[in-house]
C-alpha cells in the first residue's frame, strides 16, 4: 500500500441517504426506517469486521476495525446516529476488500453501532456493531503473580474431553492420535474437567498453548501457526466455551494466562490469498512474486541490542520468517500494529484473563513491544505479562523487562520474561560433578547476577515447557535428583511455572529437540488409557511418590508467605551441599524456612552453626515432608541425597 486515502466523515443527516435530502423531520425517521427494515440482510458483500466487538469505558478511548468485505475499498462508510461515538476516519487499502475504520469512543455509552455501506451515495448494506459494557471490577484485574504457581498445558495433549470435536469438517488435518506430531484431540472441555485436580495439586494459574484456529495441512496441534486471530480452534471448543473455562477456572481460585503470538502467523491464514496492506507481512513482495524466496530468521537474538551490530544483521533476525509455515508479521506497519494491539487487549477483555505469555518475544519490532506492552499495562494496570526470551544469558533478557535502564534508552513495559538462565544453570548444575568450578556453585553463581534484573523476582522460573525435554528424563530419572530441581523452581524469589505430567514423571529423549515426545499425551487424558492419573491407576511407585511430593509442596506453598513474598539469603555451598533461606518477618506475622540441598550419596553431618545468622532465634525446625522434628542445637545427619525444607520455629 504506497499510499492510504483518508476519508473524513461528518455524521450529519446528510449521511444517511440521499432520499431525505428534501425530506422534513419525518422524512429523516423515514430513511432510517428504509435502512433498517428495506434494505437486504442478505450480507451481499461477505461482511467480517475484526475485531467483532468492543466495550465503552476504556482507557484507551481509539479504535480501529479493520471490515473485510467484497470489493469494499471503493465503498463509502457512514455512522447513524450514536451516542458518544465519532467516526473519525476510514482508510481505503491496496486491497480490493478491506477498509479500516477510525473510531473515538471517548464519550461511548454502551450500545449497538450501525454502519451504513454506499457505492456512490447509493446504499448497499449496513451492518450493527456492539459497544458493550465492561465487567465491573475489569481493568483493575489481578495478574499472576509470585503467589501463584503457573501450570503449563498443551491442549492438544492433555485431556479428550469432547471427542465429538476431534475432527471438523472445515479444519484440514484431522486426528490421528498414532502420529507423535499430530492432533491427538484434547480440548477445552477436557481441561474444565481436569480443574478439580489442578486445583488439589496446588496449581493457582494457568498457562494455555494457543488455543487460536490453526487450519494448517499438518503439525497444526501445537497452536503456533494462528489462521484466525478472533476464534478458538473448533476442535478445541469454541470462544463461549474458552470462556465458561475461565469463570469456571476462577471458582477453584485459577486464573487463565494466554498464550500471544505478535511475530508470526499461520501460512493458511485468509491475509496470505488477499493482504489487508502492502506491507501486511515481511517480504511481502518478494513472497508474492516468487513464494519460495523467502528470508528466514538468522535467530542471532544479540542483534537487537547490540551496540555494534549493523543494521542488515538486525533485520535478518527481526524480519525473517521461522519457516514457511510462519509468515513474519510486519509491525512496522501501523494498520497490523494496531490489529495486533487491539487483538491482545479483546482476549483479556472478552475472555476475563489474568496474564498473557508472549512468545518469541524479542523476534517483533522492538518499538512496537514497548508500545504493544505500553497499551496493555495502561488498559490494566495490576495485570501481569511475562515474554520468551530463550537464551542462557541474563544480559539479554533483562534488556527486556520493566523498569530495566538500558543503556540505549529501550523502554519496555513488560512486567516479567521467562528466566531461561536459571533454569539452564538449575539443569546443569544438580546434574553435574561437584568439583571446585562445577556442579551446584553454578547455580549458586547464576543467583547471583539478579543485580542486573530491574525486579528479579518478578521473573518466571520453570522446570521445563512445551520446548524443552523433560525434567525426569534430564535428571538421568533419578527421583530424589528430580525432587530438587522441583523444590528448587517452587521455592525461588521468582513466580514458579510447571510442565503438565511433570508430576508424574513423564518422559523424553535428552537429545536435541523431541516436540511430539515432550507433548506427550497426558496419562488418563483418554479413556482406552491403561494408567490414569486422575484415578491413580497403574501408577509407579515412584509416580504415585512425585504426585503426593508435589501435591504437598505446591500446596505448602501456597500458604507460605516467606516463600511468596519473603527474603532470600543463601550460602555458598559447599561439599556438595547448598542451602538457601526463605524468610517473611513483620510484627504481626513471622516465617523461616532453610532449604537444604544435598547431593552426596552416602550420610553427610552439617554442620548448622554456620547458619547461626538464619538459625539463631529457633531450636528446632520441622521437615516439610516427613513431618520429623529436628533439634537445631547439634549437627544434622543428611541420611541420602535429596531435599529437606525444615519450618523453623522457637
Amino acid at each position: 500500500m504506497n499510499k492510504i486515502n483518508k476519508q473524513s466523515i461528518q455524521t450529519t443527516k446528510h449521511d444517511l441517504h440521499s432520499l431525505s435530502k428534501n425530506l422534513s423531520w419525518f422524512g429523516h425517521l423515514t430513511s432510517l426506517i428504509f435502512l433498517f427494515v428495506f434494505v437486504p440482510q442478505t450480507y451481499a458483500l461477505n461482511l467480517k469486521v475484526e475485531p467483532e466487538s468492543w466495550w465503552a469505558g476504556m482507557h484507551n478511548s481509539q479504535l480501529q476495525l479493520l471490515v473485510y468485505g467484497d470489493n469494499i475499498s471503493n465503498k463509502q462508510i457512514r455512522l447513524a446516529q450514536a451516542d458518544g461515538v465519532k467516526l473519525i476516519d476510514v482508510h481505503q487499502s491496496s486491497s480490493d476488500n478491506h477498509l479500516f475504520v477510525d473510531l473515538d469512543l471517548a464519550n461511548a455509552n454502551p450500545q449497538t453501532l450501525t454502519f451504513a455501506i454506499y457505492d456512490n451515495d447509493k446504499l448497499v448494506q449496513h451492518f450493527d456493531y456492539p459497544i458493550l459494557a465492561r465487567e465491573p471490577g475489569s481493568r483493575d484485574r489481578q495478574g499472576f503473580s509470585n503467589k501463584d504457581v503457573i501450570y503449563l498445558i498443551t491442549p492438544d495433549r492433555f485431556v479428550n474431553g469432547n471427542p465429538d470435536n476431534d475432527n471438523h469438517p472445515d479444519m484440514l488435518e484431522k486426528v490421528n492420535r498414532a502420529d507423535k506430531d499430530g492432533r491427538h484431540g484434547g480440548d477445552i472441555m477436557g481441561i474444565r474437567k481436569s480443574l478439580p485436580y489442578l486445583s488439589e495439586l496446588g496449581v493457582t494459574q494457568l498457562w494455555i498453548n494457543p488455543l487460536l484456529e490453526n487450519n494448517q495441512q499438518k503439525y497444526s496441534y501445537h497452536g503456533y501457526s494462528t489462521t484466525d486471530f478472533y476464534n478458538i480452534d473448533p476442535r478445541f471448543g469454541s470462544n463461549e466455551e474458552y470462556k465458561s473455562l475461565v469463570e469456571e477456572a476462577k471458582q477453584f481460585g485459577i486464573g487463565i494466562i494466554k498464550d500471544v503470538i505478535v511475530n508470526h502467523m499461520g501460512s493458511g491464514h485468509r491475509w496470505m490469498a488477499d493482504f489487508p496492506t502492502s506491507t501486511w507481512i515481511n517480504g511481502q513482495q518478494q513472497w508474492q512474486q516468487n513464494p519460495s524466496d523467502i528470508l528466514y530468521t538468522s535467530h542471532r537474538r544479540t542483534t537487537v541490542q547490540d551496540p555494534y551490530a549493523l543494521k542488515s544483521d538486525r533485520a535478518e533476525f527481526e524480519n525473517g520468517w521461522f519457516t514457511d509455515t510462519m509468515p513474519d508479521m510486519n509491525q512496522h506497519d501501523q494498520f497490523m500494529a494496531n490489529y495486533l494491539i487491539q487483538n491482545s487487549i479483546w482476549w483479556v477483555e472478552y475472555a476475563g484473563l489474568s496474564g498473557i505469555r508472549e512468545d518469541t518475544y524479542s523476534y517483533a519490532d522492538k518499538t512496537f513491544l514497548t508500545r504493544w506492552s505500553k497499551a496493555i499495562m495502561d488498559e490494566y494496570p495490576n495485570f501481569n505479562i511475562v515474554g520468551e526470551e530463550w537464551t542462557a544469558n541474563p544480559i539479554t533478557v533483562s534488556y527486556w523487562q520493566a523498569g530495566k535502564q538500558n543503556a540505549d534508552g529501550y523502554v519496555s513495559h513488560t512486567p516479567s520474561m521467562m528466566d531461561f538462565p536459571l533454569y539452564e544453570e538449575m539443569i546443569k548444575s544438580f546434574t553435574d560433578k561437584e568439583d571446585w568450578g562445577s556442579g551446584l556453585i553454578t547455580l549458586y553463581e547464576m543467583l547471583a547476577n539478579d543485580v542486573i534484573y530491574a525486579k528479579p523476582t518478578d521473573l518466571v522460573l520453570f522446570e521445563g515447557n512445551h520446548d524443552t525435554n523433560r525434567l525426569y528424563s534430564l535428571m538421568g530419572e533419578d527421583l530424589a535428583t528430580y525432587k530438587m530441581a522441583m523444590t528448587y523452581v517452587m521455592t525461588s524469589n521468582r513466580i514458579p511455572q510447571m510442565f503438565y505430567g511433570t508430576e508424574v514423571l513423564m518422559t523424553s529423549p535428552t537429545k536435541d529437540r523431541n516436540d511430539g515426545l515432550v507433548r506427550s499425551d497426558f496419562p488418563g487424558g483418554w479413556p482406552t488409557d491403561k494408567t490414569n492419573v486422575f484415578e491413580q491407576t497403574n501408577l509407579t511407585p515412584d509416580q504415585l511418590d512425585a504426585l503426593t511430593f508435589n501435591k504437598t509442596l505446591l500446596n505448602f506453598r501456597k500458604n507460605s508467605l516467606a516463600i511468596q513474598q519473603g527474603t532470600l539469603s543463601h550460602y555458598v555451598p559447599k561439599d556438595g551441599v547448598y542451602v538457601q533461606a526463605r524468610r517473611f518477618q513483620k510484627s504481626d506475622k513471622n516465617e523461616d524456612i532453610l532449604i537444604i540441598y544435598n547431593k552426596n550419596e552416602n550420610a553427610v553431618e552439617l554442620d548448622l552453626n554456620r547458619f547461626s545468622e538464619v538459625l539463631s532465634q529457633h531450636t528446632s525446625g520441622v521437615e516439610l515432608f516427613s513431618q520429623h522434628s529436628y533439634s537445631l542445637d547439634k549437627p544434622l545427619t543428611l541420611q541420602e541425597k535429596g531435599v529437606i525444607i525444615l519450618s523453623l520455629s522457637n
